[in-house]
């Protein structure tokens, strides 16, 4: 780790999607001293040549650097693993690509609720800005892998509208390759976007291997934050930027004495502020997989293109579905199939995730040190009525007819052990986990206000996924992105 300054400007804690755009876009707009402390690697600009090889590979998802989080007690006797990216960009530097918006429905009903300039007409000019910046795309489709061409047609062939872009945020239903993030083959992640055009700039640093212990409050604002390193440093700054993430933002919080009094009181945290929304609400778009053999034929026309040199990512469309629950409009449901040639082998799946969830559960500390990792519970598909899986059933019933469909009837082989011959109840008991989309847990309300501010504490601003009260109908690295942009402009 690189010295650091003892005071700045503006500290951002978190290098991840929305840290490593906001630190890109501040730096941009004005000469203020920016500190950027990432918990994990820094790998320096794309052109430096130091970045590992499979986080650049936008053909699967990169496996380096995970923070390990998980559900440590079993979920429904399984573990669950919760996969975070430790290190710059965060989870862009990991993820598949999918640089999806979300629906008009999801902004205009944050504005409904008093999140003044989160309406749809307000955030669509930053998320057109932001697919710029990260080089977004839609491939044609002869681009697709032959998978993905197979998926594409099968899914039409069931019905579904082939459309011509998954972010018009007026469109319901319908099924395209998806928008992606992706150049000459390289995952176009955050950092690369928004910190190596102002790397240089003497008004910007950046920290890798920097991971904050605590926030600094006194006389109710935010002074700076302790270091977790050799000797503890305090920064001081100004204004401090939590963009840690869904599980690590209300950690940070949490060991800063920002949460509910009683829990804080319970690990000797002194309270700074008692707000009993931090760590609350935590949601994820829950997702089942079912996976296919593939046949001998499907098998050699993925072996077949891969050889050939062509670029072959395993993730590539996407449909917008509604369920027998969806509301009379919009869309609950995502169909992605997953397949190719893959690092270890061939792979061949159908996922489906609930775009809607209205399960709840929560991040905890496991104790007042930073280096205990947080007690994360999801609670899938706990919801009172029972919503969450009854979407999901429906789910699996439109993932198994569209194995029956279109080419994937003579090419996708059969159900996998894992769910095959359960009823979709019993396959939703047996495989439910996420769609890597964890949110909510700083909502908008009960954590910050509208501008993101910390209620109870000046000077300090969350800024990441943890902020929306509801996960948007969307895979979250762009709507991560927006966030920044939707700061930066008020900043």
């Amino acid at each position: 780790m690189q010295e650091l300054p003892p005071r700045v400007d503006t500290l951002i804690i978190g290098g991840g999607t929305t840290g490593a755009a906001l630190a890109g876009l501040l730096a941009e707009r004005s000469g203020e001293s920016i500190l950027v402390l990432e918990a994990g690697p820094d790998f320096g600009s794309f052109e430096g040549g130091g970045w590992p090889a499979d986080v650049l590979d936008a053909t699967w998802l990169a496996e380096s650097h995970q923070l390990g989080y998980g559900s440590d007690d079993g979920y429904r006797g399984r573990r669950v693993e919760f996969q975070r990216a430790g290190m710059i960009g965060g989870c862009s530097s990991h993820n598949g690509c999918a640089a999806i918006w979300g629906s008009r429905l999801d902004y205009d009903a944050f504005a409904a609720a008093g999140m003044a300039g989160w309406s749809r007409a307000e955030v669509e000019p930053l998320l057109q800005a932001a697919s710029e910046r990260m080089r977004v795309r839609i491939p044609e489709e002869a681009e697709l892998a032959p998978f993905h061409r197979a998926a594409l047609a099968s899914l039409t062939a069931l019905g579904v509208p082939r459309v011509h872009d998954l972010n018009d945020l007026d469109a319901d239903t319908g099924v395209a390759p998806s928008p992606v993030n992706i150049a000459g083959g390289v995952r176009w992640n955050a950092a690369l976007a928004y910190l190596d055009p102002v790397r240089e700039r003497a008004s910007l640093r950046i920290a890798g291997d920097a991971p904050a212990e605590r926030l600094v409050v006194r006389g109710g604002r935010v002074r700076g934050a302790v270091v977790r390193c050799a000797g503890e440093p305090t920064v001081e700054a100004e204004r401090v930027i939590v963009c840690a993430g869904a599980y690590d933002s209300p950690a940070l919080l949490l060991r800063s004495g920002i949460g509910p009094a009683d829990d804080l009181q319970a690990l000797g945290i002194p309270v700074v502020a008692d707000l009993p929304g931090v760590g609350a609400n935590l949601h994820d778009h829950p997702a089942i997989e079912l996976g296919y053999s593939g046949t001998t034929e499907l098998r050699a026309l993925c072996a077949e293109h891969a050889a050939g040199g062509a670029f072959a990512p395993v993730e590539g469309v996407i449909a917008k579905l509604r369920s027998s629950l969806c509301a009379p409009e919009g869309f609950d449901l995502h169909v992605y199939p997953v397949g190719g040639l893959a690092r270890e082998g061939f792979e061949f799946w159908i996922p489906v995730a609930c775009l809607t969830p209205r399960s709840r559960g929560h991040v905890r500390l496991a104790g007042p040190a930073g280096t205990l990792a947080p007690v994360i519970d999801h609670a899938y598909c706990s919801d009172a009525g029972g919503h969450d899986h009854g979407v999901l059933r429906d789910g699996v019933e439109i993932a198994r007819s569209l194995a029956r469909s279109g080419p994937f009837a003579e090419l996708l082989g059969d159900e996998t052990e894992e769910t095959a011959g359960l009823s979709p109840a019993a396959a939703v008991d047996a495989v439910v986990a996420h769609y890597y989309h964890p949110a909510g847990t700083c909502a908008v309300g009960t954590v910050v206000d509208e501008r993101l501010r910390v209620h109870g504490v000046d000077g300090l601003f969350v800024a990441d996924c943890s902020v929306f009260p509801t996960v948007p109908r969307a895979n979250t690295c762009m709507p991560a992105v927006l966030v920044a942009h939707r700061l930066a402009a008020w900043l």
